[in-house]
């Protein structure tokens, strides 16, 4: 017999934004129940940003032996045991694994069920043999990787971000198909651990990104080595594992590569098959979830986080939901959902990092925009570590009000924290160009960028006269 449980609210999905909630529902004294068919933690944990980061921190450590030219330190070459790297991400995961375990989870009061979910209704999930009635229901079940059909693709073995992370042996030349964020960064990463490695894309790398900036990313990975089709449409891949050939058309021109492995990164899936959701009146395509501004579904009892929502997929995303749902579901509160100011990073290296709106979109907003920039080479920090290449881009209204910000450079990620707290409150130029900033630091670039745009004004002839007038009076 089914095992009935009556719940404030049910989580379906374990990733970062569903236990998110269920954390923050249980320890608000609301009876929660977590469903998970597969590993706890979802892809973040097991399969995304916390593998990759790792094997990027691994190959970055093998670049830095051969890069120490620049400051008289002779260069030496690393001897990369892949093994023991694929040991040292996991062991990253297995770190962090404890915050995510069912133990954690049960110890804060939440009932964890490990089975697959789908609904029998508007009002009931069946998971396993236990029937959960609840008040209110969130669809956390993430995405996966989306994987085009290509010809032949469906007779090898390839890669995808779900299996890449298991291998043990580095690949002789691995061909990556997709020039986006993960392609980028998994392209760059077994290049510095040693494989031979080329990127196709349809369009440009980074294309979701500013051109000017992206391609301070692509330029650094083509002279470390990597191969760079844009423009490039795959029609077809064969072979075997360990000998695998893709047939690739560019400029009306056909070329065989020839290649080891295949890493296939072409985006995302929501993962909505299998929930029933028409029983429970859940609207959906296979782009996520149908929402409203407040995250609830076509059912009001139901609400959808994170990739699911189909939006923007990144894992802080999925918290900044959770937040929003428990303030609906719990508090009654009509929160919603405000996407204008999420930042976004790439971490190759130098990272690329934006907020807001690049110079081509706010150009299609706005009569009168301003873009300012300032480059790293002009940064003393920069200069003392040998790390000066790249720029902060930042696009303001005819208000100087902050519309957007590209940084690409070191630590990209760290420095657009500032721009995101500008553009979530339509901050001014002056806010950013006021403050006081430690030297020597990146975060100077920041200051100095807001600064170019009072530059013309302080030190223009209408200002020399001023002071000329001013002096006269002792």
């Amino acid at each position: 017999m089914a095992k009935r449980i009556k719940a404030d609210i049910c989580v379906i999905g374990a990733g970062s934004g569903g236990l998110s909630v269920a954390a923050g529902a249980a320890q608000m004294g609301a009876r929660t129940v977590l469903v998970e068919r597969d590993e706890m933690g979802g892809d973040c944990l097991n399969t995304g940003c916390v593998p990759s980061k790792a094997l990027l921190a691994a190959a970055k450590q093998a670049y830095r032996m051969g890069a120490g030219e620049p400051f008289g330190i002779a260069p030496a070459e690393a001897r990369v045991e892949f093994a023991r790297v694929h040991d040292h991400v996991h062991g990253v995961i297995a770190s962090i694994a404890p915050n995510d375990s069912v133990a954690r989870f049960e110890g804060l009061g939440v009932t964890v069920i490990k089975e697959h979910a789908r609904f029998r209704d508007g009002g009931t999930v069946i998971a396993g043999n236990a029937e959960i009635a609840a008040r209110r229901f969130v669809i956390a079940t993430g995405s996966r990787a989306f994987v085009p059909p290509i010809p032949g693709l469906d007779k090898i073995p390839f890669y995808t971000n779900e299996n890449i992370f298991e291998n043990r042996e580095c690949p002789a030349h691995l061909v990556v198909i997709g020039g986006g964020p993960i392609g980028m960064e998994m392209a760059q990463a077994h290049r510095r651990l040693g494989a031979r490695v080329t990127v196709i894309e349809g369009l440009r790398v980074l294309s979701r990104e500013d051109p000017e900036l992206s391609a301070v990313v692509a330029d650094r990975l083509r002279r470390e080595g990597v191969e760079i089709l844009e423009g490039a449409k795959v029609l077809s891949v064969s072979g075997e594992e360990g000998n695998i050939a893709v047939e690739v058309v560019q400029g009306g021109q056909t070329r065989r590569i020839e290649g080891s492995h295949i890493l296939v990164a072409t985006g995302r899936r929501a993962n909505v098959e299998g929930l029933d959701l028409e029983k429970a009146g859940i609207e959906y395509t296979e782009r996520g979830l149908k929402l409203d501004e407040r995250l609830r579904t076509t059912n009001k009892r139901v609400f959808g986080i994170g990739d699911v929502a189909g939006g923007l997929q990144f894992t802080h995303v999925a918290n900044y939901h959770a937040g929003i749902v428990i303030r609906n579901a719990l508090f009654r509160v009509p929160a919603r959902a405000d996407h204008h100011a999420v930042p976004w990073v790439t971490y190759t290296d130098p990272e690329l990092a934006h907020v807001g709106e690049t110079e081509e979109e706010a150009r299609q907003r706005y009569s009168k925009i301003n873009v300012l920039r300032w480059h790293l080479a002009e940064n003393d920090r920069a200069q003392a570590e040998r790390e000066t290449e790249g720029v902060i881009k930042v696009v303001t209204d005819s208000h100087a009000r902050v519309l957007g910000a590209t940084i690409a450079g070191p630590h990209a990620g760290e420095l657009i924290l500032p721009w995101v707290l500008a553009k979530s409150n339509a901050l001014k130029l002056s806010s950013m160009a006021s403050v006081i900033v430690p030297y020597p630091t990146l975060s100077e670039i920041s200051k100095r960028a807001a600064g170019a745009y009072y530059t013309p004004t302080l030190f223009s002839k209408k200002t020399r006269m001023l002071v000329r007038f001013l002096s006269l009076f002792g």
